[in-house]
C-alpha cells in the first residue's frame, strides 16, 4: 500500500495545478478560474439591475426605460465597489494564505434580490460568497474574514474625502458609494451565523470591536450628512 496516497474527501479538496498549495506556501497573486468569473459576471449584474429598480421602483409614477437607464451606471459602480471588492479582499487574504479560495453565486440569494428589486423596490439578499478550501487556522480564518469589511470601511473613507473635494454630481456619487460601503461593512460585521463578525470575533474579540465601532462611527457620520 502506498502510505503517501491522499484521500480527497470533497471534490473541491483536489488540487488540479501546481499553482495551489493548499496552505503549504503564500501567494502574491490571485487566480481566477473560469467558473468563478462567470459567477461574479451573473452577480454582478442581477444586482446592478435590482439596485438600479429600487432607485427606481416599478410601481412609481416616475419610472420609465430613460430613468431607469440612467441610474444603471451608478448601481454598477456602488455593486463594484462594495460587493465585488468585499470578495476580491476574501480572495485575496485566502489565497495569500495558500488556500484555494473561489467565490460562488448562491441563485436563491439572487432570484430574492431581483424579485424585492423590481417588486419592492429593496435590495436584501445573499448573492454568494467566497469559498475557501482547506483548513485555515483561527488567525488565518480571521484575516480572511476581516479583509472584506476593512475594505469596504477604506471605500467608504475615500469616498467620503472626495465628497468634501468634489462638488456636484461626483461627489453625490463619491458619497453614495461611501455610504453602501458603510452599510456592507457594518451589516458583515454583525456577530450572527454565517457572518464575517462571528469569524473575526472567534479569532479575536478586540478587533473585532475595534473595527464594529469604526463602522458604526462611520455609518453614523454618514447619517448625519445626510
Amino acid at each position: 500500500m502506498d502510505n503517501n496516497r491522499r484521500v480527497y474527501e470533497s471534490f473541491h479538496d483536489i488540487p488540479f495545478s501546481n499553482q495551489y498549495s493548499y496552505g503549504s506556501q503564500q501567494q502574491s497573486d490571485m487566480h481566477f478560474s473560469r467558473t468563478e468569473i462567470i459567477h461574479l459576471l451573473i452577480s454582478v449584474a442581477v444586482l446592478t439591475i435590482a439596485f438600479s429598480f429600487a432607485f427606481v421602483p416599478i410601481r412609481s409614477s416616475e419610472w420609465n426605460i430613460t430613468s431607469f437607464l440612467s441610474v444603471l451606471p451608478q448601481s454598477f459602480l456602488a455593486i463594484f465597489t462594495a460587493f465585488v471588492c468585499h470578495e476580491l479582499a476574501h480572495k485575496y487574504m485566502g489565497q495569500k494564505y495558500g488556500f484555494r479560495s473561489e467565490f460562488r453565486m448562491f441563485p436563491q440569494g439572487l432570484l430574492l434580490a431581483l424579485v424585492l428589486g423590481v417588486l419592492a423596490g429593496i435590495v436584501f439578499a445573499a448573492p454568494g460568497a467566497v469559498q475557501i478550501y482547506g483548513s485555515p487556522g483561527k488567525r488565518e480564518y480571521g484575516h480572511i474574514s476581516v479583509a472584506g469589511p476593512l475594505t469596504n470601511i477604506g471605500i467608504a473613507i475615500i469616498s467620503m474625502g472626495a465628497s468634501f473635494v468634489f462638488s456636484g454630481l461626483i461627489a453625490s456619487i463619491a458619497f453614495f458609494i461611501g455610504y453602501i460601503n458603510t452599510f456592507l461593512a457594518l451589516f458583515n460585521l454583525l456577530p450572527f451565523g454565517p457572518l464575517d463578525g462571528r469569524k473575526v470575533m472567534s479569532w479575536r474579540f478586540d478587533i473585532w470591536l475595534i473595527v464594529f465601532i469604526s463602522a458604526i462611527a462611520l455609518f453614523g457620520v454618514f447619517l448625519t450628512a445626510f
